[in-house]
């Protein structure tokens, strides 16, 4: 929705603060006080000169922003080379040098202030940038690059808190005798073929090796009928074992726990499954047993197992099922997650792996959509109930369905 009572406009904002500006006050606070207001009064002239204006200008901080990109980078190097010529006169331990930014980028205005992420990464480059020098963004150096008898070095690219993409940085060759350089872009563009071509021969490597785990050959020994504890059901029988946590948290024991219990509890409220109970499965918790033995011991065709691994508000959880029978797996997938709602989280995961279950297992011939019709595990269970219902197609069970249809 758009910002009502805002003004947005485009501007080339120059973010500069003091270098060391707390030693200086550590070591003489009049002395650095009073340089400060005459560089900040040589600042504002030089701003207002190239038709800029100063926006704030708390502590060592100085914010300007100018309509023209030229005129900011042009204002930033006199900045600079008026500083420089003030600094010489001052001993070494008394000069106060500058760091400057420039961006080019949207922002809004409210009673003379400007805000937004133009604003932010302005002053994250000033923050790149060395003592009496100037650095640019990308956007800034495309407007500029062909304007002015300045040199540029490409300084790769650097993330900025709350922005999603990296900002790419240029530093300002502000001597007469790097006019028309650009450094390290060539360099630069080298590496990222490089980076291209390794990781293509990655994704090859990566694509053999699938091929070779999932198609070529089986990835676990079978299972064998005859050594079975208890003769398969008629039904597709399956075992949901206890998801491993890799989170390095004991504490976390109960989110993977929860949400196997969760798939278990699901996955009996569906009639075409054979599912054998948490006691049984989780016996085998925190043990190396492998896929074979556990399908002879409790008598099942199929194993669902997987892994939780919970950092923070994210949450990564892998699941595969195995046909023990064949050694094959039938299918793998992970689910990257922010946690809001932890059961919310175990309903949408859960509703998934039963939609996958029907599909891979029952091959059935009912009419099933691709994804669920909802992520609300209750509601799911009687889309499934009532579907079943429905197709026995006699008026009992059609009225059943009705109901929970509408339930």
């Amino acid at each position: 929705m758009a910002d009502e009572g805002f003004k947005r406009k485009l501007a080339a904002i120059l973010s500069a603060d003091v270098e060391g500006y707390s030693r200086l006050m550590d070591d003489d606070e009049e002395a650095t006080v009073r340089t400060l207001t005459a560089y900040r009064t040589a600042i504002a002239d030089l701003v207002k000169q190239f038709r800029g204006r100063i926006v704030d200008s708390p502590g060592d901080n100085i914010l300007a922003e100018f309509p023209s990109v030229v005129d900011s980078v042009n204002c930033a190097v006199e900045i600079q080379r008026e500083l420089a010529e003030r600094n010489a006169k001052l001993p070494d331990n008394r000069r106060m040098e500058f760091r400057i930014g420039v961006n080019l980028g949207d922002v809004i205005e409210e009673e003379g202030r400007i805000y937004g992420d133009g604003v932010n990464i302005a002053a994250r480059i000033e923050s790149l940038a060395n003592a009496g020098g100037v650095c640019v963004s990308r956007n800034v150096y495309n407007h500029i690059k062909n304007k002015l008898r300045l040199g540029y070095e490409f300084l790769g690219e650097h993330p900025v808190k709350n922005i999603s993409e990296p900002v790419k940085v240029y530093k300002v060759l502000m001597d007469e005798k790097d006019a028309g350089k650009l450094i390290g872009v060539e360099k630069m563009a080298s590496k990222i073929r490089w980076m291209e071509i390794a990781a293509i021969v990655v994704f090859v490597a990566i694509g053999m090796f699938v091929y070779q785990f999932y198609v070529q050959r089986p990835a676990i020994e079978p299972a064998s009928v005859e050594k079975m504890a208890y003769p398969l059901p008629e039904k597709p029988s399956i075992a949901v074992l206890p998801f491993d946590n890799m989170s390095g948290d004991p504490e976390q024991e109960y989110f993977s726990d929860g949400l196997v219990e969760e798939i278990i509890t699901a996955l009996s409220s569906v009639p075409e499954f054979f599912v054998i109970a948490r006691n049984s499965t989780f016996t085998y918790k925190g043990k190396p047993v492998k896929v074979q033995q556990i399908s002879e011991e409790l008598g099942v065709q199929y194993v669902l197992e997987g892994s939780v691994r919970k950092a923070g508000e994210k949450v990564r959880i892998t699941a595969q099922l195995i046909d023990a029978l064949t050694g094959r797996h039938l299918w793998a997938e992970t689910y990257d997650r922010n946690i809001e709602d932890l059961f919310a989280v175990q309903e949408e995961i859960t509703v998934k792996v039963i939609t996958e279950l029907r599909e891979k297992i029952t091959g059935s011939a009912q009419i099933r959509f691709a994804e669920p019709c909802s992520v609300n595990l209750e509601a799911y269970l009687k889309y499934l109930k009532a579907t079943k219902h429905f197709f026995r197609l006699n008026k009992v069970d059609n009225a059943i369905a009705q109901r929970l249809a509408e339930e």
